[in-house]
């Protein structure tokens, strides 16, 4: 049954930690509040991204070794203890660039955690035969924090400051560190450790080109998380988070009605066309100078992230056996942060030298890519037998 109580509960347990994480989305205002730049963004939001990346080996095989459900409350842990430390900095940013940089990254590292942990842990419950849309359901959870999250922020900032978003971005993280608590693990691990290491998974053909177009997804996915706030604040654009909101409907509606047309369709038929959405949504950015156009560019952006994350996710792990998914979805997920690091750095010092325009404009063509990509490599398997 895919619909089960333990769906439901991780669904809201991921609802709260990704409203967490998406009130985050406006950090880089904190940033330039307290003298930073836009490289000093794209550093200081990298780095979360970076530790995510450098810790998915370790963070997969803990997942398949001590289980999903003791990881993910880990990880939730963090998310909830991590947003108080930043309460502590106070001043130019100058000041505690260094401390803010250690907190970024055992702040991404709980993430890390948090996303491999429950996918993992969901993947393992849900129909073989509703894999994509079972997933695509799952991660609506996820979309309405990131909508949720950047929302209430936005509210929080105007209101009464960074201090009290810090403080409700932990309780609402507590939230999911508390609904987790009652669940059981439904995976039993091997008596005898698996064979395969996280490289030697990633060495597998499917997951290697999956892990390669989710790195360029991830650096189109920099520009959405760092970048969109402080480029519409900069064009007096009030309502900021009118973007995610937009985004997350978008993918949303997606997830309801295009799980199953996934499914049947096939996840190689429908990727080329979620990547062309995403990169012409970020490419719509450039001639953004109002409230209007930034709405139509997060609906397109949202439509395509809410067909290709499971697409891709369901892509990399069909077919292979249970003891080997904690570390596939270590690298799917892995590779959209090391692309978010990539991103987050380099567009950063994009905008700084030519502008914002010039960051999207640069962030879509990178995604569409993507799409080359994708189909030379398919063409290739389609010629030689599966490894």
């Amino acid at each position: 049954m895919l619909y089960s109580r333990t769906f439901f509960s991780l669904a809201i347990a991921n609802l709260s930690c990704l409203s967490s994480y998406g009130a985050f989305f406006l950090f880089p205002l904190f940033i330039t509040a307290h003298g930073g730049d836009q490289v000093d963004i794209g550093i200081i939001m990298g780095v979360f991204a970076l530790s995510s990346v450098l810790c998915r080996p370790w963070i997969s095989n803990m997942i398949d070794r001590v289980g999903r459900k003791k990881s993910y409350a880990a990880g939730s842990m963090i998310m909830t203890l991590m947003p108080l430390a930043y309460l502590f900095f106070r001043g130019a940013l100058d000041n505690f660039y260094l401390p803010l940089i250690m907190v970024r990254i055992v702040h991404g590292i709980g993430f890390a955690i948090c996303i491999t942990a429950v996918f993992t842990y969901i993947a393992d419950i849900i129909p073989h035969e509703r894999l994509n849309g079972g997933l695509g359901m799952f991660g609506i959870s996820g979309l309405m924090g990131t909508a949720l999250g950047p929302v209430l922020a936005e509210i929080i900032i105007h209101r009464a400051g960074f201090d009290l978003l810090f403080i409700v971005a932990a309780a609402i993280a507590g939230v999911g560190l508390i609904i987790q608590y009652p669940l059981k693990d439904t995976y039993v691990p091997l008596v005898k450790p698996a064979e395969s290491s996280f490289f030697l998974v990633l060495q597998k053909r499917r997951v290697f080109l999956t892990a390669a177009v989710a790195v360029l997804f991830g650096f189109g996915l920099a520009a959405v998380n760092g970048f969109v706030s402080p480029y519409a604040s900069e064009r007096r654009i009030f309502f900021i988070s009118l973007y995610y909101i937009a985004y997350s409907c978008a993918a949303i509606i997606t997830r309801l009605f295009g799980g199953s047309f996934i499914d049947r369709q096939g996840e190689d038929t429908i990727i080329p066309y979620a990547l062309a959405l995403v990169g012409g949504g970020l490419l719509l950015l450039v001639f953004m100078k109002e409230s209007c156009l930034l709405f139509f560019s997060g609906f397109i952006t949202g439509c395509g992230h809410g067909l290709l994350y499971p697409a891709l996710n369901a892509h990399a792990i069909r077919g292979e056996p249970q003891n080997v998914r904690g570390k596939i979805t270590g690298a799917y997920t892995g590779s959209i942060d090391a692309g978010a690091f990539i991103g987050s750095v380099s567009l950063g010092y994009v905008g700084e030298l030519a502008g914002f325009q010039a960051l999207f404009l640069a962030a879509g063509a990178v995604v569409l890519c993507a799409i080359f990509i994708f189909r030379r490599v398919n063409i290739f398997k389609l010629s030689r037998p599966s490894g």
